[in-house]
């Protein structure tokens, strides 16, 4: 209080020092951009030399994630528009280039897909060039109105141009009858075949082994497949902001003190919603029903006793059997649904006044004659699943159905008819019958958060900072291990990535990574929620780079193992001819049939390719030399041929090679124009 009261009497001072650095911040920032100081990025990407300005793109950005809901997050809405904004930039310089325009009669048939179903761009039920005239008359100029028409017409006519020049990139991929006759062979033309395989198998991968340097030589070999974007490799230990066993036994003593007054209060759903930070449910539980940690103890107390204080999960609970009561097992009953809104079974959009109404009228038919209910039902229920049955649901147990049809149904009796709303609309129904009456129970239960204390939070700020601090200076794993923690190594995080598993999302720590002044070996605590993670980053690499050995070891080694094996079982044959190689090996020369080039599977070897290939190379009659393949070592001798007779025209065979190339198009172009552009990806520096 005296501190308080200090800043209080000095006000005016702090208020002018604040001021005042406030001002010489902004004078440095003022300074630096005039005297060749920190350069200040503006831009969010530079896509050929056109620049994503970065105030447009994080205002689309935030538009974005607004759209998504509360459960959307900036990163998905942040790589949502990067994708749309490139690609837009992308296909744009393609058009300028290329001078691709768009006609009147384009934009007005685009126009008139897009407005057509819009009441505003019609007349007399049918879309209109004069309405569209009229509305864009009516807009002021300048208004919010106009500005996001403008903008709609632009999107189309950039929609438009993207259109046409996706049609002109197709429009280059024709398909040649020689293509199409090749196609048709490929897919017709037959071989029968003898071979023999030595497989891979026959040698135990034990036997082949394959080093770290034989990996590391082949990925250089082959760059072009193992290449990855800017890199970086973490390890951290967590402090959590849990709470002691100390602030478990506080929080057991409240408890224990609020345990008299909740005994003694009649307003059991007034007391839980005072003092609990869980709501009151008040519904009825079944013995099998009950919740595990209660299930023991209910049944055994008197109405009014309780049980408890008990732990479940993170919270501390006190339980109080509140009603018993004798309750059918099952309901057997029958309803019709008048719904809010529209319904299909008479064709009819009510209001929710009107849709009481009609049930409410429907039972006081009912009241006197209840033969008419199967027709009603028919006519009138919009509960399509229950309608085939005479709107009937044959014993259902109790939380099957919403709460206001469960109560009706099951706290009733046998023959009830009645009105029920539920979020379905109306319901008019009627106990069919009910079984099994057995004992329910009615709990009323206070459950507490255990939280953390003050205390309890600045202990572990000053586990967390201590332990920094002597990494730091140190050994991050062995103070790790002196500490008794074990360091979580999370690896190959993207420039771009936002979740870090066992943290979450978390921009932060990325950002620090990444950072030019960030160093391998480097040391920071961050404060994410509920937790102080000490992060350290082990690798960084700032640039494309190629593949670490063990980042490549899953797809390298088998390809090297496979290799090596090929040049044992070759150096291990004797013979040339297939008979002599089948005996030097103890395998059995075998047949295939009807083999294609389409489908290059050869019976009881798998898909091979490159065996069918040099099969389909060969003569009738000849045989190939040794052939590496998918799955072993082959010997090939083509022993019939059936070539495709030639047709007259080859219009199927043309247009299937057509749809393909289309496909290749709409997937493969942007994805061309990402790849031979010059981007510079500034987004890491404002996300």
């Amino acid at each position: 209080m005296a501190i308080l009261n200090s800043i209080r009497k000095r006000g005016f001072f702090l208020i002018l020092i604040i001021a005042m650095a406030l001002f010489a911040f902004v004078l440095s920032d003022v300074i630096s951009k005039g005297t060749g100081g920190p350069e200040v990025v503006d831009t969010v990407a530079s896509i050929n030399g056109e620049e994503l300005s970065r105030e447009d793109f994080m205002g689309k950005v935030e538009n974005y994630q607004r759209s998504l809901g509360p459960n959307g997050n900036i990163s998905q809405a942040m790589n949502v528009v990067w994708n749309r904004e490139l690609r837009n930039v992308l296909i744009a310089q393609q058009v300028e280039e290329l001078g691709i325009t768009v006609s009147e009669e384009q934009l007005n048939e685009a126009l008139s897909m897009s407005l057509s179903n819009n009441p505003t761009f019609q007349e007399n039920g049918f879309y209109s060039e004069a309405a569209v005239a009229r509305y864009v008359q009516s807009l002021q100029p300048g208004s919010p109105g106009e500005q996001q028409w403008n903008t709609f017409i632009q999107d189309t006519r950039r929609g438009i141009m993207a259109a046409n020049y996706l049609t002109m990139v197709k429009g280059g991929l024709v398909t040649t009858l020689a293509e199409s006759e090749l196609q048709y062979h490929f897919e017709n033309d037959k071989i029968n075949i003898e071979y023999i395989n030595i497989p891979y198998d026959k040698i135990s991968d034990d036997d082949v082994p394959v080093s770290e340097s034989e990996i590391q030589a082949y990925v250089k070999a082959n760059p072009a497949n193992y290449e990855v974007d800017p890199l970086v490799d973490i390890q951290y230990v967590s402090f959590l902001e849990e709470a002691s066993p100390e602030d478990v036994d506080a929080m057991q003593a409240s408890m224990d003190a609020l345990k008299p007054e909740f005994a003694a209060a009649t307003d059991n759903e007034g007391f839980v919603l005072d003092n609990s930070d869980a709501p009151y449910s008040g519904q009825w539980y079944y013995t099998n029903t009950l919740p595990a940690d209660v299930s023991d103890a209910v049944p055994t107390l008197e109405v009014g006793g309780i049980f408890g204080p008990y732990e479940s999960g993170n919270t501390m609970r006190l339980t109080k059997l509140t009603e018993t009561k004798q309750m059918p097992d099952s309901v057997k009953a029958r309803h019709i649904l008048i719904p809010i809104g529209y319904n299909q079974a008479d064709s009819i959009s009510r209001t929710r006044e009107q849709a009481q109404v009609m049930a409410d009228s429907l039972y006081g038919v009912l009241q006197g004659n209840r033969s008419k209910f199967v027709s009603f039902v028919e006519g009138y229920s919009s509960d399509v699943s229950s309608v085939a049955n005479g709107g009937t649901y044959d014993f259902y147990p109790y939380n099957q159905m919403v709460a206001e049809f469960r109560d009706f149904t099951f706290e009733g009796k046998k023959g009830d008819l009645g009105v029920v709303e539920t979020q379905f609309g109306f319901h008019i129904i009627e106990i069919e019958d009910q079984k099994d009456p057995v004992t329910v129970y009615r709990l009323a239960t206070v459950s507490k958060d255990i939280e953390p204390s003050e205390a309890t939070l600045s202990d572990v700020f000053t586990a967390g900072a201590k332990f920094e601090e002597r990494a730091k200076n140190g050994d991050f794993t062995a103070v790790s291990e002196e500490d008794g923690l074990t360091p979580k190594p999370v690896n190959r995080i993207g420039k771009m990535d936002a979740t870090i598993p066992g943290i979450g999302n978390n921009r932060t720590i990325i950002t620090w990574a990444f950072d030019e002044e960030t160093e391998v070996g480097d040391i920071q605590r961050f404060n994410i929620a509920g937790q102080y993670a000490v992060v350290q980053l082990t690798r960084k690499s700032d640039k494309k780079a190629l593949m670490s050995v063990a980042e490549a070891s899953a797809t390298v080694t088998p390809i090297l193992r496979k290799q090596k094996k090929a040049a044992q079982i070759r150096s291990s044959i004797t013979g040339t001819a297939m008979a002599d190689v089948a005996a030097s090996q103890n395998v059995a020369v075998k047949n295939a049939s009807a083999v294609t080039r389409s489908n290059p599977t050869i019976a009881d070897a798998g898909t091979e390719p490159t065996v069918v290939g040099a099969a389909f190379g060969i003569a009738l009659g000849e045989t190939t030399q040794l052939i590496d393949g998918e799955n072993g070592v082959f010997m090939v001798k083509v022993t019939h041929k059936n070539d495709a007779p030639a047709l007259d025209n080859y219009n199927a065979y043309t247009t299937q090679l057509n749809a393909s190339n289309n496909t290749i198009a709409n997937q493969g172009v942007f994805k061309a124009l990402e790849n031979a552009a010059e981007i510079e990806d500034n987004r890491s520096l404002f996300y």
